[in-house]
Order: C-alpha cells, then sequence, then structure tokens
C-alpha cells in the first residue's frame, strides 16, 4: 500500500501503525537521513511470507523450500545484491500479500557511466537494457559509446537483454538532422549502416537495435519507416529484434518538426515493439509543470492504440525531476534535472511540504532558498502506482523508463509488488 505523511507522523509510529521495521521502511523508500516530509508518499510492503535466516541457508535452498527463484528472492531484499552471505537472523520477505494484476515487461535506457550499484539494482526488474547509444557517420559507420562493454556483461549476468540504441548522433556527439535525411533517403548508405549493425550486434551480444530518432522530416515519413522494417527484417533473420521510440503523438496530423515525421501506424508495423516517449510535458526550459501528467499521457495513449497493436506497445515513464528557479521567464528560465529522491531531500532541507496534483497524479512543492523561490515537479510511488496501472489496462507489453541513471528503489519493489516479473 501507499501512506501519505501526515504532520505528526514519525518513522516509528509509521512502522510501528503497519508493523514493520524501522529499518526496511527506511530502506525501502530510501529516507533522507532519517527523516520523513508531510505530504511524501511512502511504499509500505506487507508480506504473506517470510523467512528467518537460519545457519547453513542459502538463497538457492530458500528459494527450493518457498518454490520460488533465487532471483525472485533479491527483487525483494535487493541488499543482498551486496552481502557475500547470509546472516543468521536476518528476515527475508519471500512473497507480498499484495495480489498481482499480471505480467509486465520492463525496460529502460542508460548511459554508460551508470553507478554499477545503481545498475545491478535497476537490472533485476528489467528484462531488457537499452545502452545509449551508437551514433553514424554519413557512410553508414558507427561511432560506439565509450565503455559499453561493461553494461553488456553485467546484463547479461543478470539474464537481461542488452539493446543497442541507435541515435542520428554525428562524430561531433550532436544531434545531426541530415543523418536521419541521409539513412531514409541513401538506401546504400542505408544497407551499409544495417551490415554494421548487424555485425556489431552479433560480435558484442547485443539482443538487437532500438532505434531512437527524432526530428524526422516529413518528406522522410515513409522512408524512415522503410528503414525501420528493412532493419527488422534482416535482424530478426539473424535472431535479433527491433524496437522504435516515438515521440508523443495525439493524432496523425499533429503538427511540428517533433511529430509530423514519424508516423505511427508505419513504425508500429515495421518494429518488433515501440517505446512511447510519454514525458517532458515539462521541461528544461518551459514552464514549471508535471513531466508526464497523466491527463496528457492518456491523450497519446488513445490515440496510439488506433495505430499500434497493444502488444507492441511500451509506455514511457520518466525517472527524474524538474527543480525550476521563479518567477519563470520563457527563454531564460532553465529547470534543474535531479532524481525523484532527491526532490523529497530538497523538500526535508528546506521545510517543504509535498502536495499532489489531482489531474496530473503528481507531486510537486515550491520552496525558498536564498531568496529565489523554487518550484519542483517529480515522480514518487503514487503517480508511478497511476502509470502502471494506466499501462496494465490499456494492455501494453510493459513499461520503460527514461532513464535509470538515478536510484529509485521504491519504483522497483512496486513494480515487483504489482506485477509478475520474468526471471
Amino acid at each position: 500500500m501507499i501512506y501519505v505523511v501526515k504532520e505528526g507522523d514519525t518513522i516509528d509510529s509509521i512502522s510501528s501503525q503497519f508493523g514493520i521495521s524501522r529499518s526496511r521502511l527506511i530502506y525501502d523508500n530510501q529516507i533522507y537521513a532519517g527523516r520523513i516530509v508531510i505530504g511524501q508518499a511512502l511504499l509500505i510492503l506487507e508480506p504473506s511470507a517470510v523467512h528467518t535466516v537460519k545457519a547453513g541457508d542459502t538463497l538457492s535452498s530458500i528459494a527450493l523450500e518457498y518454490d520460488t527463484s533465487v532471483q525472485s528472492l533479491v527483487r525483494k531484499n535487493p541488499y543482498l545484491l551486496n552481502e557475500v552471505n547470509l546472516m543468521p537472523g536476518d528476515v527475508l520477505t519471500v512473497s507480498y500479500a499484495q495480489e498481482k494484476l499480471g505480467s509486465m515487461n520492463v525496460t529502460g535506457y542508460a548511459y554508460p557511466y551508470i553507478g554499477t550499484e545503481t545498475l545491478r539494482e535497476a537490472l533485476l526488474y528489467l528484462d531488457e537494457l537499452l545502452i545509449f547509444s551508437y551514433g553514424f557517420t554519413a557512410s553508414g559507420s558507427l561511432i560506439p559509446p565509450a565503455m559499453e562493454e561493461p553494461l553488456i556483461e553485467q546484463a547479461l549476468e543478470f539474464g537481461v537483454d542488452p539493446m543497442l540504441v541507435l541515435t542520428p548522433f554525428a562524430e561531433t556527439g550532436t544531434f545531426n538532422n541530415q543523418l536521419v535525411k541521409a539513412v531514409s533517403e541513401d538506401l546504400s548508405m542505408q544497407q551499409t549502416l544495417i551490415d554494421n549493425l548487424i555485425q556489431t550486434v552479433r560480435e558484442k551480444s547485443y539482443a538487437g537495435v532500438d532505434v531512437d530518432f527524432e526530428y524526422i522530416l516529413p518528406e522522410d515519413r515513409e522512408g524512415y519507416a522503410a528503414f525501420v522494417g528493412n532493419l527488422r527484417e534482416q535482424m530478426n533473420a539473424g535472431g535479433y529484434k527491433v524496437s522504435v521510440a516515438l515521440a508523443p503523438k495525439i493524432s496523425s496530423e499533429q503538427e511540428g518538426l517533433l511529430y509530423e515525421g514519424m508516423d505511427y501506424a508505419l513504425l508500429g508495423a515495421n518494429a518488433d515493439t515501440v517505446f512511447l516517449m510519454t514525458y517532458e510535458w515539462g521541461y528544461t526550459y518551459g514552464p514549471p509543470m508535471a513531466v508526464a501528467p497523466i491527463n496528457k499521457v492518456r491523450q497519446v495513449l488513445d490515440y496510439a492504440v488506433t495505430e499500434i497493436p497493444v502488444e507492441k506497445i511500451y509506455m514511457g515513464i520518466p525517472n527524474y525531476a524538474y527543480d525550476w528557479p521563479l518567477p519563470y521567464e520563457r527563454g531564460v528560465t532553465r529547470a534543474a534535472t535531479i532524481g525523484n529522491v532527491e526532490a523529497v531531500e530538497i523538500a526535508d532541507q528546506n521545510g517543504a511540504q509535498i502536495q499532489f496534483d489531482e489531474t496530473a497524479k503528481t507531486p510537486f512543492f515550491n520552496y525558498t532558498l536564498s531568496g529565489t523561490e523554487h518550484e519542483v515537479w517529480f515522480e514518487d510511488v503514487r503517480s508511478i502506482d497511476v502509470k502502471l496501472r494506466t499501462a496494465r489496462e490499456y494492455g501494453f507489453s510493459g513499461v520503460g523508463y527514461w532513464n535509470l541513471m538515478r536510484p529509485f528503489r521504491a519504483n522497483w519493489l512496486l513494480i515487483d509488488s504489482l506485477f509478475q516479473l520474468n526471471d
């Protein structure tokens, strides 16, 4: 369940009220300095079965005793990732009282410089790891990211499919619209790029390719979709898969460079799966608002299901927040990107109370620092719970996170409590 902190609550009073240990409440919710904030949403997980570790116990023997898997045990007790030996007397959660809503696939993007502990904890709950990102040249040569190998190795260690993310980034590391045009129109260059992708996927043990292009020119709408289809056909022949990221459209005729060249129907037909980028309504240079307000997200979902089979769709979820200095001035104000756990820490440090927007289904708060007022919009277990249940309501294949770089343990524990995840 989810509990919202009220005035007068303490960690001890909440743990006593729900019959859970103080240490586990702090751990699961990554509570900053042992302090809670009025309006903060806490994940309260009620076990249906627990195991008290005895001398000689191993994760394998415990899993066998309860007819579960080692991975499921570690998901429910992720601190075990950092423990070499089980300690007698430790109490492990084996299962939750929460009834499962069904199965859910989970994917997410990560840069190669992600922290090892953050990555390993996320991998417990993922089916795919989207490694960001490969660029390419006008001749079709690939530009690999630095230090991708450790991410591939760790994904494979956890039984997670590593996916090569292809973006139109040039040698400079910046977006190049002409590369999108070239790969959509120059079939010889396109084939060279596909050949290089197949070779790289095979050599580096990737499971496939995620195509993440933006700002496709309207005249390249069909050519871009044809490239995705051509890539998928050749990748599938080798046993590999292809996904494609889609900007959040609400109609086929939606205007704007981000939308006009992106054909949901064609791309949905030509890829194995699609990743809906249902976030960034609140953004760095925009006015303060929720990053992924559920009312806006639903508009995208309602359109997407008219063009793409639901079993191909992954709904995007943001794992980040924004902190805007006020007053907002268009073209001048720049929001700082922060983590969701960090947002609560900022609220605590500045004596703010967290509020919840019922339309956006998103938490926010205001605070003042050094004479400047700030407004913060972020995600908590309430907003994530709404998003996960929405994905389930629409019958989507899964959810995907942009991105995995910041810790958000309660999010992962919530997913595991709500859904049957793949072992």
